[in-house]
């Protein structure tokens, strides 16, 4: 029987070959995902390169243990803490600070930061301090002072207010609510707490 000649060319296969700095992106990803959905503790290097769809060997080339996997995640993913623009007034200053740390605290990197803090041993816990504390703690504590500094300058605040204890209340109040009470701190319960914490503490005496 004659043939056509015609022979159908084998079907191309669609692997993922990703290298270099995009795959290190896919992993990283990956692990922010899994942190921010089946927490820490549930959390495993197999799981990560499945989300990441690459070997395990990929992932563990990089990364010796799930610790400096999660630590490299949350320095690439958690969000820039920029300067905030000077609205003229203290309230709404303080409104629109914490109006952006509650969006990035249920963002996936927020979600996966919140799944360390709440799920790590001390032990644990003190291989992410670094990335806590420079990517997130500083960075918010500066931005409170900033905003309370200028209500100093414009009289809308108490010169004594800046202070530790005036800039730990915020963070303080909306981790302790996150954490034990499971707030997940809508526009009117920042209002609220702006409203009947933060402004009668900043308050000028007379005022």
């Amino acid at each position: 029987m004659a043939t056509s000649g015609w022979t159908a060319a084998p079907a191309r296969a669609t692997s993922l070959r990703r290298r270099g700095a995009v795959l290190e992106r896919a992993i990283l990803d990956a692990a922010l995902e899994q942190l921010s959905t089946v927490g820490w503790n549930a959390l495993t290097m197999e799981g990560v390169a499945a989300g990441a769809q690459t070997g395990k060997a990929a992932v563990y080339r990089r990364w010796s243990s799930k610790e400096d996997l999660v630590a490299d995640a949350l320095q690439a993913g958690l969000p820039s803490l920029e300067e905030l623009p000077d609205l003229g007034d203290v309230r709404a200053d303080l409104l629109a600070l914490c109006t952006r740390a509650r969006d990035a605290m249920f963002s996936r990197p927020g979600s996966a930061l919140r799944a360390v803090i709440h799920e790590c041993d001390m032990a644990q816990a003190e291989r992410f301090h670094g990335v806590i504390v420079e990517g997130v703690v500083e960075p918010t504590l500066r931005l409170i002072r900033d905003a309370v500094d200028r209500g100093i300058e414009r009289g809308q605040a108490r010169p004594d207010a800046s202070n530790s204890y005036v800039f730990d209340a915020i963070p303080a109040m909306m981790m302790y609510r996150s954490k034990v009470c499971g707030s997940e701190w809508s526009d009117q319960e920042i209002e609220e707490m702006l409203d009947q914490l933060m402004l009668p503490l900043l308050r000028p005496s007379g005022a």
